[in-house]
């Protein structure tokens, strides 16, 4: 069950949306590696809580090393791990661009693949609006 709740969009520059609502998913926890690995123990697995997570720590750390390196990472009914490059502004000309004037930084791209693509996602979710909402202080 995806919680949401809606949004006032306010920006005058957008014309088309301005003032109109929109649905934002509500976040209820996050979970780390020690709960993820907690989780898949809970499902029967002969691996412990601490095997599962060493496997997920060695595997985030193999995916950060390779996507560094250029390399597109794709785990089966996920996510394709990719780079990204935010640009500040475009160049004029090939010879005009440079990287301190050109690009502000790189990004972690992840596009849903198999069972996590937008269109099985809305085959499997249900939405409820949330009627509270509350965080961890």
């Amino acid at each position: 069950m995806i919680l949401y709740t809606l949004k006032k969009y306010v920006n005058e520059k957008l014309s088309a949306a301005n003032g109109k609502f929109f649905a934002y998913p509500v976040i209820t926890q996050t979970y780390g590696l020690d709960e993820l690995a907690e989780h898949m123990e809970s499902h029967n697995t002969p691996f412990s809580k601490g095997a599962i997570k060493g496997m997920l720590t060695d595997m985030v750390s193999c995916v950060r090393e390779l996507v560094l390196q250029g390399i597109a990472v794709k785990i089966p009914d996920l996510a394709i791990f990719s780079i990204g490059i935010k640009n500040k502004e475009g160049a004029a000309s090939e010879k005009e661009f440079s990287i301190t004037k050109n690009i502000a930084g790189l990004k972690l791209r992840a596009r849903g693949t198999g069972e996590f693509k937008a269109n099985s996602l809305n085959l499997d979710a249900s939405l409820k609006k949330a009627t509270a909402v509350t965080g961890d202080v």
